[in-house]
């Protein structure tokens, strides 16, 4: 099996991760393409004129694209139109569904595509008439999670913020006002695992992180109208820390997530945030971190979609399956203590 990724490096950490991780456990090649690479002429003619044969090769091939303009770098994938007997791509951002290029809905490459959102399949399956399953977004809980229940961290923020909230050293003196402690973003690493590494140290000590839902984010690359979560709600819940913000108003999120898993500040306006926080604060206790980590277990486990990818590309990996029972495992040992 052969697992191609596009790497954008900074902000893309989590993703390069999770990438790795389905190498390790499906004991996949890993290619690693330059999204700077000029997409030649040539190649769009290639997936135009020279279609996909599926009649031969005996490989499969998992594709993770950031967006769907990453199609059009699947020619840089070494002898893709004969190679593969199955051809699969995952669609992170795939809430871009206007930026499929049309290149790639004539020629039809894919035999199933993943995306992330339950909202867009019927349209993806539309737009490139080929199978669509969603793989909600989710967290390396198995190994990044914890339950730690001595928190240093009232409150804590990583990634875009309200106007109100951007500033950290306003923010964590209006914390203090509140006897609420706080920290701010921390420094990117120079690689994703320790990027992950010092991220998954900071929700562990922070009982809040705050997070807001695109829908009220006045930044230019979020999608204007589909609501969305990413990593940080995941890796955050993963750790046992509950989301405050704003949840993304779409039904499969709602299903994802769970009661006790966010807190609705309701507003964007710090000080009536802080309020809400304040109050919350004063009620935590360890049980709420233990619980977050005992669902992130059962729902956000990036091991449950590599198992649907398993079986859609009919691949028995024998480390997946290994990972996969330690995780029953050990959501069985969470489940007999909480009783």
């Amino acid at each position: 099996m052969l697992i191609v990724y596009i790497d954008c490096g900074p902000g893309w950490e989590p993703i390069t991760q999770m990438v790795n991780l389905a190498a390790e456990l499906f004991e996949a090649d890993l290619l690693i393409l330059d999204p700077k690479a000029p997409i030649t002429m040539w190649s769009k003619l290639e997936m135009l004129l020279l279609r996909r044969q599926r009649t031969v090769g005996d490989e499969t091939c998992l594709l993770v694209y950031p967006d769907a303009i990453g199609f059009l770098t699947l020619p840089q994938v070494t002898k893709w139109r004969k190679r593969f007997k199955f051809l699969a791509a995952w669609v992170i951002d795939s809430f871009w569904i206007e930026r499929i290029p049309r290149l790639a809905k004539f020629s039809r490459p894919f035999d199933h595509i993943f995306i992330t959102l339950e909202e867009d399949v019927a349209a993806w399956t539309e737009a490139m008439k080929t199978p669509t399953t969603c793989l909600a977004w989710g967290s390396d809980v198995l190994r990044l999670g914890g339950t730690k229940v001595d928190r240093v961290w009232d409150l804590a923020r990583i990634g875009r913020q309200p106007p109100e909230w951007e500033d950290d050293e306003n923010t964590k003196k209006q914390c203090a006002e509140k006897q609420l402690s706080f920290h701010g973003r921390i420094k990117g690493r120079d690689t994703a695992e320790k990027n992950q590494n010092a991220l998954k140290d900071l929700y562990q000590q922070t009982k809040y992180l705050l997070a807001f839902s695109n829908s009220v984010d006045l930044s230019l690359y979020t999608h204007p109208t589909r609501q969305y979560i990413t990593a940080r709600w995941t890796d955050a819940l993963a750790c046992g820390a509950i989301v405050a913000g704003i949840v993304p108003n779409e039904p499969s999120i709602e299903r994802l997530l769970w009661d006790g898993a966010t807190l609705d500040l309701k507003s964007i306006k710090i000080n009536e945030g802080l309020q809400v926080i304040a109050e919350a604060a004063k009620k935590w206790n360890p049980e709420q971190a233990i619980r977050n980590h005992q669902l992130a277990l059962e729902r956000l486990d990036w091991r449950w979609r590599f198992a649907e990818i398993a079986l859609v590309l009919d691949e028995s990996p024998k480390r997946l399956g290994e990972e996969i029972n330690m995780l029953k495992q050990k959501i069985i040992a969470g489940q007999k203590i909480a009783v």
